[in-house]
């Protein structure tokens, strides 16, 4: 078993940033993998950044490429996302989520490769 709890999410004007942090416990094995998705209304979940834990490669969604960084520390069994020029479309649910495999490239950013889920921190942004 897996639990991830996220936080770190607010209000913001457009062009601020927020970090979200993903605080992790349970079974090392079930998380090689993690990723950031997320849901505004009325829309589907989209997955926005992924890491492979082992070698720390990362892949994005253009939505958020060059905006969005997504990290690790081990030490501390966090992920965060750290997320700059801020526009009001980024404004969502952003979840957290764990996978067992081994996920690189597009693959990183489908829910359905992920099997542990946080609670959601909502994200908004203003114009």
């Amino acid at each position: 078993q897996v639990q991830l709890v996220e936080s770190g999410g607010g209000s913001v004007q457009a062009g601020g940033s927020l970090r979200l942090s993903c605080a992790a416990s349970g079974d090392t094995y079930s998380r090689r993998s993690m990723g950031w998705f997320r849901q505004g209304p009325g829309k589907e979940r989209e997955g926005v950044a992924g890491i492979y834990i082992s070698d720390s490669r990362t892949y994005y969604s253009d939505s958020v490429k060059g905006r969005f960084t997504i990290s690790h520390d081990s030490a501390k069994n966090t992920v965060y996302l750290q997320m700059n020029g801020l526009k009001p479309e980024d404004t969502a649910m952003y979840y957290c989520a764990a996978s067992g495999f081994r996920l690189i490239g597009p693959v990183s950013l489908n829910s359905q490769n992920f099997y542990y889920w946080g609670q959601g921190t909502q994200v908004t942004v203003s114009s």
